[in-house]
Formats: structure tokens, C-alpha cells, sequence
């Protein structure tokens, strides 16, 4: 490492409010080195996007402003600087990869028309020698097939493709600062681990500073050469890695490292012996028509998913696991009817092939969905004391002053104060409102909770204190739990059997402990193996790869061939 290439002093930063101005950002201070990676860590709300949008010079006006302090950038002070003077200095010299790749590409260019744009924009090249740097940035990001990335729309780009394209864009120039503010926060497990990996490698490369911001420890430990823990907008720690997980001196850091989930750390589960089948499912398969042509025909179906079968105890929860696109969220609609399908679903027996929404009305009773986005669950126009008593009245089941009360008493159950019921959700933090959702699910005394990466979108100690309910009300209810999520940290702490799944099929299903401390299938391996391990002493485990995963698409008439499920041990079959 060489000289600092961005040095932070003093950093305020105040938003408007309807009751006054309210100071995000108070006194910030760090050095950034070339070729460093600095990571910005803490929850939401602490400040880290804020940092990084100041020094950006992309703080939203009027609402936000800088109200002291300095940013500069080698020698250039950007603090003031003008519009048309910080558009010469973006990309050029710093840059940004933001956390949804999708809402910062242009829908209606393709990916040539956008890196051609940054590299004409800042002169990096000739308008004739544009295409073929376009098509070299795309292959140091590791595109696959990047001759025909070229030519497409950011839609028509898998969450992982887009960021690699993000990534190309902003290294077009060759800054000396990149700034990546949670870029691997939508992504799978596996894409994570890519990505990651291609920063480092592109950072070696090119001797470029990183600062990235997280509020992931595990991608900290990987990341990280020093660390700067943010809360309320002020410095609560900074120290190089090594001494932030070994000797953290705030009573935050501490909090913060102690709710990270580890994977091999959670405490052996006891078998639970066999109990009232809440659900069971035989031979489930969801397909989607594709069609096109000027007579709109089908011309092919999407295969989500292909011949799924599983059963879940009373006092059990089922973890359903693997990539973006292998069907999990798709099995949890399907069981409730919110996607075609085709197969056999019992639930408490009942079988719910061919019931209409009528029919379907007291199975919902019984099985009820907890949303990922916490956020957009909710009607923003409703309290969330109506909303919670909602269910029970469209099912009769409580009015006047009993149903006041179930409702009190179901916001006490998840940690909530009865005085909250008449807020709106905007009032609320991510954690909070993902409370109201499961009062609201519990609120019709449900068999099975369809679990859908409900804890994904939370901050680690949110995410700990929401499992911590999850469990409690487990154990006083007897509860079954599907629990969909492609975290594998989070997965070892709440299952008690897993199924891994890969193009709508069940690769490797058994008991938690079988799959991940003895994993036989490739796939399983190559997603523990991408799994972001919170302790930078520990060396990284190598990246399995797998064949290329291929596609769900198919032709009219013909279809994936069938995986079987071969017994090796008890509880744990695995795909021949």
C-alpha cells in the first residue's frame, strides 16, 4: 500500500424533517490508502450509505446537506465542489457500484450503449475503439459468453450479471477509489462469494482503494484490511480486522459480533420424534407458459418446479434451500394457491387440489406467509392494528372488543407495545415491521408458517432477535415452520431438516446436521462453500465449482429429466 488517496475529516451531514433538521452524520473521520479496502460496518440507519453518497457528491437536494467537514480526494477538496466540476471526477476517479443493480441501469440501453456512454463520457477512448474496450471490461468482470451481454437489456441479465455489468462500468475509467455500497446484499450465497472474489482480484490488479460498506461480518472478515463501526451517525470503533474480531473495546462491536450467525457453531438439535403430519406433498410441479410470435403461443415452459415431495410435522421446520430461480418461493405460493399447480397438497389432511378461493378459506386458516420485504407486505395506508385484525375479521372470528383485545395480545406476543397499533408502518424500523407480519400471520392460530428468507432483508441482531421469536413461538405452539432462505448460517440455526434444491428439484434432503456437517451432493458443497465466515483468522475455505446450472426452460412437450432420491444414510437421500 502506498500513499491515502481519500481522506475524510469531520464529516456532518443533516436531513430535513417536518420537525427539524436531524444530524445523520457527526464528525466522521477515516484515511483510505490505495490498494486498502476500508469497510464501513453497522446497522441500518448508522450512517454508511449517507458516507458514501457525500463523498459521491449524490445526496439528495434540498432535503440533505453537508453541514461540515472535508472530503478530498488526492489534493482535490470535493466539499463544494460543483456539479458540473464532480461529473469529471466520477467514474474518472471514483466510483460507485450501489446495492440494486437493476434500479442503476438504464432499462432502455443495452449493456454496449452504457459502457460505451462512461468511456466516451470521460474520454477514456476513441468512439471507434469504444466497442472493443467495451467488450475487454466485460471479460476482466468474467461475463459469461460477453460478445452477447453486449447486445442486451439489463432484464434480460440475471441480479449476478447485472452487478458484474455495475462493476464494469465503474472500473471503466480506472478510479483510484471504488466505493461499493453493499453489493452483494440480493445476491445468492454462491453469486456473493463471485463477486466478492472479483473485487479482490480487480483490486490486486489495479492497486485500487475500496470502501465498501456492509452490514454483513462475515463479508467484513473476508473483505476487510481496517474497519470503521458506524452507529447513529457517529464512529463507535475503527481498528485493523484482525483486532475488531479479536478484541473488540465497544460494548456495539461486541453486540454487533456476537448476533452474527456461524456456520458450525449452532447447538446440536435433538430428533423430534414423528408427529401430526400438518403438510403433506407428493409429486408437486409448478410450470409457466413462455409465449411469442405474432399469434402469442406458447413456445416453451419455464420448469420451476419438477416433482417435489415432502412432508412437515406438527413442531418441525422444514428448511428449503439453494439459488435464485430453484423454485423455493414457488413451492411456498403454490401451497397456498397463489400459483398454478399440479401434484397432491394435504394440508391437516385436507387435500387442496382443485379448491377454488371459497373453498381455499379455511385452509388459509391453517397455513398463513411471512413476506421477505417486511416493508411491502404491509399497506402503507392502513395502521398496523388494523392490519393484524384484519384476518380475523374477514373470517369472523372476533369483533368490538375481543378482537381489540387478540389483537393487544398478539403485538405483546412478538415483542411489540400495544400503543403502537394505531402507527402506520413508515413509523417503524425493518425489524418492527417484520413483527407486525408474523402477528399478523399468528393472528388466525395457524398450523404452518411459510417462512419466505423472512429475516434476509434484516440487520444481523434484528435477524437474531426475530429467530429468537420464530423459536419461542415454536415451542409454545406447536408450530411447523417452511423455512425458505439461501442463508446456510441462518438455515443451521432454525431447521431441523433441509432440502437442497437446484432447478426445481431436490438434490439432497435429511436432517440438518446430515447435510451440513456431511454434505454429499456437489451443489450442497459448492453453497457451504460460499458461505462469508465471520472470523478473518480463518483461512478461506476453496470455492467449489459446479457444472454450468443450466436452464428451466423448455421446449413444449419435452421436460427436465427426473432426479431420484437414493437412501445413503438415515435421514439423508441424496440425488443419483
Amino acid at each position: 500500500m502506498t500513499g491515502t488517496v481519500l481522506t475524510v475529516r469531520d464529516l456532518s451531514v443533516q436531513v430535513a424533517t417536518p420537525s427539524g433538521a436531524k444530524t445523520v452524520l457527526d464528525g466522521l473521520g477515516f484515511d483510505l490508502r490505495a490498494g486498502e479496502t476500508l469497510c464501513l460496518a453497522g446497522e441500518s440507519g448508522s450512517g454508511k450509505s449517507m458516507t458514501a453518497l457525500a463523498i459521491m457528491g449524490l445526496l439528495p437536494k434540498p432535503m440533505c446537506r453537508i453541514t461540515g467537514g472535508s472530503v478530498r480526494l488526492g489534493e482535490t477538496e470535493l466539499v463544494g465542489l460543483s456539479d458540473a466540476a464532480y461529473r469529471k471526477i466520477r467514474t474518472a476517479r471514483v466510483a460507485m457500484i450501489f446495492q440494486e443493480p437493476m434500479t442503476s441501469l438504464n432499462p432502455l440501453m443495452t449493456v454496449q450503449q452504457q459502457l460505451t456512454e462512461t468511456l466516451l463520457e470521460h474520454e477514456a477512448c476513441t468512439r471507434a475503439e469504444a466497442p472493443a474496450r467495451a467488450l475487454q471490461l466485460l471479460q476482466d468482470v468474467q461475463l459469461t459468453e460477453p460478445e452477447r451481454r453486449l447486445k442486451q437489456y439489463p432484464h434480460e441479465l440475471s441480479g449476478g450479471m447485472r452487478q458484474r455489468v455495475m462493476i464494469a462500468i465503474a472500473l471503466a475509467c480506472d478510479p483510484e477509489v471504488l466505493i461499493a455500497d453493499e453489493p452483494t446484499t440480493a445476491l445468492d450465497v454462491t453469486v456473493q462469494a463471485e463477486i466478492l472474489d472479483l473485487i479482490r482480484k480487480l483490486q490486486r490488479d489495479h492497486g485500487t482503494a475500496v470502501l465498501m460498506i456492509t452490514h454483513d461480518m462475515g463479508v467484513v472478515a473476508e473483505m476487510a484490511d481496517r474497519v470503521v463501526i458506524l452507529r447513529h451517525g457517529q464512529e463507535v470503533e475503527s481498528a485493523p480486522v484482525h483486532e475488531i474480531f479479536a478484541t473488540p473495546r465497544s460494548d456495539y462491536a461486541k453486540e454487533l459480533l456476537a448476533a452474527v450467525p456461524r456456520l458450525g457453531t449452532a447447538p446440536p438439535r435433538p430428533e423430534k420424534p414423528g408427529g401430526v403430519p400438518v403438510l403433506e406433498v407428493e409429486d408437486l410441479s409448478v410450470r409457466f407458459d413462455v409465449r411469442g410470435g405474432v399469434l402469442n403461443r406458447v413456445k416453451a415452459r419455464v420448469h420451476a418446479v419438477e416433482g417435489v415431495s415432502f412432508r412437515i410435522d406438527a413442531g418441525e421446520t422444514l428448511a428449503l434451500v439453494g439459488e435464485s430461480g430453484c423454485g423455493k418461493s414457488t413451492i411456498g405460493k403454490a401451497l397456498l394457491g397463489l400459483v398454478p399447480w399440479d401434484g397432491s397438497v394435504r394440508v391437516m389432511g385436507r387435500q387442496t387440489r382443485g379448491m377454488g378461493p371459497a373453498s381455499m378459506k379455511p385452509v388459509r386458516r391453517d397455513i398463513q406467509m411471512v413476506f421477505q420485504d417486511p416493508g411491502a407486505s404491509l399497506d402503507s395506508r392502513m395502521t398496523v392494528g388494523d392490519q393484524v385484525a384484519e384476518p380475523l375479521l374477514i373470517h369472523g372470528l372476533a369483533s368490538g372488543s375481543e378482537l381489540k383485545d387478540r389483537v393487544e395480545h398478539l403485538f405483546r406476543r412478538v415483542g411489540l407495545s400495544p400503543d403502537m397499533m394505531a402507527r402506520y408502518p413508515h413509523e417503524f424500523s425493518g425489524g418492527q415491521r417484520q413483527r407486525v407480519n408474523i402477528a399478523r400471520a399468528l393472528s388466525l392460530s395457524p398450523k404452518l408458517i411459510v417462512a419466505d428468507e423472512s429475516v434476509s432483508a434484516l440487520d444481523v441482531s434484528v435477524q437474531a432477535q426475530v429467530l429468537d421469536l420464530l423459536q419461542e413461538i415454536q415451542d409454545e405452539d406447536g408450530l411447523a415452520f417452511l423455512f425458505i432462505s439461501h442463508d446456510m448460517a441462518v438455515v443451521e440455526q432454525v431447521a431441523d431438516r433441509i432440502m437442497v434444491m437446484r432447478l426445481g428439484q431436490v438434490v439432497e434432503e435429511g436432517a440438518r446436521d446430515a447435510v451440513l456437517k456431511d454434505p454429499r451432493h456437489r451443489y450442497t458443497r459448492r453453497l457451504l462453500s460460499a458461505v462469508p465466515v465471520p472470523d478473518p483468522h480463518r483461512e478461506r475455505p476453496e470455492r467449489i465449482e459446479t457444472e454450468t446450472l443450466g436452464s428451466p426452460i423448455w421446449p413444449v412437450g419435452e421436460g427436465p429429466e427426473r432426479l431420484k432420491l437414493e437412501e445413503i444414510a438415515r435421514h439423508h437421500r441424496v440425488a443419483v
